[in-house]
């Protein structure tokens, strides 16, 4: 049977792998979905060939947390705080999704980011309200062919009148959506998002636990996000009961102090700031300082289409300008001035391709374009003034990129945007169908007499007692020394 074949050629190509470093003009080809070469000139007659020249050819950027389903409420917290947000979308609009709407939110979510050349994302899934909710959840990203973790959460919008069951069905509900999904390798891989530590009882927090590690899935927790809480933290008490480790991305960090960033270094822990969220919502400002003295590699999300932008380049961006002034500070508040910047712009972009397929456990698979890797890829440039001229390639992706200058993807040799064109997907259709669901979907809430963000007054105040029994029960476990 013949190889299909692929020749991305005489680009400019940032290949993020040290060991082969950058072309100026350079080949890659690609068979049956691997990259099998890169060369500054291949000799190929019989491959597809798409024509590189005058753009960066790089990996498909890797969005390590986004909550794929709220991208039919684009911007619709553009004004809220973490509260708000957690009364107005976790307890106000998810509940008033159904199952269509949650498979619609991942398809628009998924197809989103590729357009913006996010090639794979871990979709933080916690609008699971019934099974079906997980099942439309799983269907939404093969739909948009994009390369994810789909991490399953247990989170339970409606608790007064839930739709689900109690904690336990959830568990067996994760299992079923593992047999029936992912019983075989493809683009989705299976994960599990943690419920807020200390938002439920500590043994629930185990049972997940517990529950991934049986699939060897992947995990992602949200974490040191509420200053002045016990919400988002056990760290120090999961480490004591032997619960950490490398497969678990911890996402924000910004409360977090010395001790538990020494726990998340000495326990392998990834770690995923979502820049536009943090500095916009109240979470602070994310801690790339502390991650760089405890030598944990920085990753980025996007964390909520419901806010901000549905790409990388933004939250790349905004974060190295976090990164270089948290660096500058103490020299500043000295009198005097940096004499260099404290992270290239390279450096920038190891955060959303190397590090970020290193935190998802897809190191060996993506995150850079070295033979025998999938081939997922970008082409960026065309004729945007941004684009032109490419002094210092690194520093027009950082710096000037957008969406639009995201020419041509590919996801796993397949070719899914090219010439600025998505061709797997009616751009007109499906923006007419987000637009459409999103009005619904508000459209409930407005007939409920469900006013937006609602969120009560002291609201972190009224929920810290609660928060600290549950933490109580984590402490005496750890000393204790069971789960």
């Amino acid at each position: 049977m013949s190889k299909q074949r692929i020749l991305v050629r005489g680009g400019h190509v940032l290949t993020m792998d040290p060991a082969l470093g950058d072309f100026p003009s350079a080949d890659v080809l690609i068979e049956d979905g691997v990259i099998t070469a890169v060369a500054p000139s291949l000799p190929v007659t019989d491959a597809e060939v798409v024509d590189a020249s005058g753009h960066l050819v790089l990996p498909g950027l890797i969005d390590t947390h986004r909550h794929t389903w709220q991208s039919l409420v684009r911007g619709v917290c553009g004004d809220w705080t973490l509260a708000d947000y957690y009364f107005g979308i976790r307890l106000g609009i998810s509940p008033a999704y159904t199952p269509d709407d949650v498979r619609l939110g991942n398809f628009f979510g998924g197809v989103d980011a590729l357009n913006a050349g996010v090639t794979t994302l871990l979709d933080f899934s916690h609008c699971n309200n019934t099974p079906d909710h997980s099942d439309g959840a799983v269907l939404g990203l093969q739909q948009a062919g994009i390369r994810a973790a789909f991490c399953y959460g247990f989170f339970e919008s409606s608790p007064e009148v839930t739709r689900f069951g109690d904690h336990a069905a959830r568990i067996a509900d994760f299992h079923r959506i593992a047999d029936t999904h992912f019983a075989s390798d493809g683009l989705l891989t299976l994960g599990v998002s943690l419920s807020e530590l200390f938002g439920l009882p500590f043994d629930h927090t185990v049972a997940e636990l517990a529950a991934a590690r049986e699939r060897r899935a992947l995990l992602v927790n949200h974490a040191g996000c509420v200053f002045g809480s016990v919400l988002t933290t056990g760290i120090t008490e999961m480490d004591a009961l032997g619960l950490l480790g490398p497969d678990m991305v911890h996402v924000h960090c910004a409360s977090f102090d010395d001790a538990e960033w020494e726990i998340l270094a000495r326990t392998g822990g990834k770690v995923s700031f979502s820049v536009e969220t943090e500095m916009n919502m109240g979470f602070g400002r994310p801690p790339f300082q502390r991650a760089h003295r405890y030598g944990v590699a920085p990753t980025l999300s996007t964390d909520v289409v419901s806010l901000n932008s549905g790409d990388l380049w933004h939250a790349m961006r905004f974060g190295l300008a976090c990164a270089r002034a948290d660096a500058a500070d103490t020299i500043n508040l000295s009198g005097a001035m940096p004499e260099t910047v404290a992270v290239t712009a390279r450096e920038a972009l190891n955060w959303s391709t190397v590090n970020a397929a290193d935190a998802m456990g897809l190191g060996e698979k993506i995150g850079s374009l070295t033979p025998g890797k999938r081939a997922d890829l970008i082409l960026v440039g065309g004729p945007a003034m941004e684009q032109h001229p490419q002094v210092d390639p690194y520093a027009t992706l950082v710096f000037q990129t957008t969406a639009a200058d995201v020419r041509t993807v590919l996801i796993d040799g397949r070719i899914v945007k090219r010439d600025g064109v998505l061709i797997t997907t009616d751009l007109a259709t499906i923006t007419a169908d987000a637009d459409a669901a999103s009005e619904r979907i508000l459209g409930r809430l407005r007939d409920a007499g469900r006013a937006l963000p609602g969120t009560p007054s002291g609201a972190w105040a009224a929920i810290e007692p609660m928060a600290r029994g549950f933490h109580e029960q984590a402490v005496l476990a750890a000393k204790n020394g069971r789960p």
